[in-house]
């Protein structure tokens, strides 16, 4: 009797485009791919940050390369896209949280995060979908959403929104780009801790309500995304498409 071949993680000769790449998660996921073997762009608007970024991944001998961009503009991401290879492998991981009760959500507020978390995500998405399809790249589409794409929670009406509304996408970008053999799946943190989480956290009344819900009893980590990132864009995932990975710690169990 054979033995069954044990899917490749490995993800040389391919080409990832990720965005939000110059901090957290972002960063995190490209320094992931990177290290299994992916050339890999990152994608921010701030010139100086994406150079920290790049110069970071340098010391370990990993290249990735900077794209300044703000992906809100679809204009200029229509034009940068155009100058750039066709991609294997689109992490969306740029996103913006305001959180305040339901009541004092301003239009600006509102506003300026569906733009982000899911204006931006669907046309860039389309763009590098389209051209992995013109390119037969039998590609994987991974979107970072959130635990909050699932559950409710207090103050985060409109994140809560644009996330369940990204799930959405990600189930209907499945089902059309299935017969070109492109897989998109979302990827749900819990709370992780990176600088821009610090400053909620540090309020101990919050910090006892999500440790309370999170059953591993211990915050998020940037690293306990690098690996569910590596599954999703890899072989060893290839019959999975439309799908949540939930990456938080327990906390959409009950």
């Amino acid at each position: 009797m054979s033995l069954p071949r044990t899917p490749d993680f490995r993800l040389d000769n391919r080409r990832a485009l990720v965005t939000g790449g110059s901090r957290g998660i972002g960063f995190a996921a490209a320094v992931a791919l990177a290290r299994a073997g992916a050339e890999v762009w990152i994608v921010a608007r701030n010139a100086a940050q994406l150079r920290e970024a790049t110069d970071a991944a340098a010391q370990e001998d990993l290249r990735l390369h900077p794209v300044t961009l703000d992906i809100t503009d679809t204009h200029q991401v229509r034009e940068t896209l155009a100058g750039l290879p066709a991609f294997d492998v689109l992490v969306n991981s740029a996103g913006l949280a305001r959180h305040q009760p339901f009541l004092e959500v301003s239009e600006e507020d509102y506003d300026a995060v569906m733009a982000l978390n899911l204006r931006a995500t669907f046309f860039l998405s389309q763009q590098v979908a389209r051209r992995m399809k013109e390119s037969s790249i039998a590609g994987s589409v991974i979107h970072i959403s959130s635990q909050m794409g699932h559950v409710g929670g207090p103050a985060r009406s409109v994140y809560c929104a644009s996330k369940f509304a990204l799930e959405g996408l990600t189930k209907t970008m499945a089902l059309e780009l299935g017969d070109a053999g492109i897989r998109v799946n979302t990827l749900c943190p819990t709370f992780i801790a990176t600088e821009l989480s610090r400053t909620n956290l540090a309020d101990p009344a919050f910090r006892s309500y999500v440790l309370d819900n999170i059953k591993l009893g211990r915050l998020g980590t940037i690293e306990d995304v690098m690996g569910p990132v590596v599954f999703l864009a890899s072989p060893a995932a290839a019959l999975i498409t439309g799908s949540a990975l939930m990456v938080d710690g327990g906390w959409t169990a009950t």
